[in-house]
C-alpha cells in the first residue's frame, strides 16, 4: 500500500496542507497517524479524491500551457492486456490517459495511488516515476 505524507498528498491534489488537514478531520479523506505522529494518506484514497476533485467547478482552471509539459499526477486506474496497458492519471483538474506497453507498466509497478509524471509531447503521453516521491 502506497502512503504519502500530508505535504506530498496536498501537492498531488493541488490544495494547501491546511485544506487537506481540514478534509481529513471532516472525513472527506481518510488519514492515519504514524508512529512518528505524522499524518499519512493512502494512495488509492488520494486517487479517488483526485478524480472527484477534477469535476469540481469551484477549482480554478490553469492558464494555457505549451505543447510539451510534465504533469505530476496520481495513477487512478490501470487496465492491462497481454501487450498494452491503459494508464489513467489525475493531475489536479487534468486527466491523462496513456497507452504504454504492458511490460513498461509492470516494470514501473503502476497501480492506483502511484505518483507519476505525465510527459506530454504532441499527442503522446509517456509515464515516468518522479524521484521526489
Amino acid at each position: 500500500m502506497t502512503q504519502y505524507r500530508i505535504g506530498q498528498a496536498a501537492q498531488l491534489l493541488g490544495v494547501s496542507v491546511d485544506t487537506l488537514r481540514r478534509w481529513s478531520v471532516s472525513g472527506r479523506v481518510a488519514s492515519t497517524l504514524g508512529a512518528d505522529e505524522r499524518r499519512y494518506f493512502d494512495g488509492e484514497a488520494l486517487a479517488a479524491l483526485a478524480t472527484s476533485l477534477a469535476g469540481d467547478p469551484k477549482r480554478s482552471q490553469p492558464r494555457a500551457q505549451s505543447a510539451r509539459n510534465r504533469f505530476v499526477g496520481i495513477v487512478t486506474n490501470v487496465i492491462r492486456d497481454t501487450v498494452v496497458a491503459q494508464v489513467e492519471i489525475q493531475s489536479g483538474p487534468h486527466r491523462f490517459v496513456s497507452l504504454i506497453t504492458r511490460e513498461a507498466a509492470d516494470e514501473l509497478r503502476l497501480a492506483p495511488g502511484v505518483v507519476v509524471d505525465a510527459v506530454v509531447k504532441a499527442t503522446n503521453v509517456g509515464v515516468e516515476i518522479p524521484t521526489q516521491f
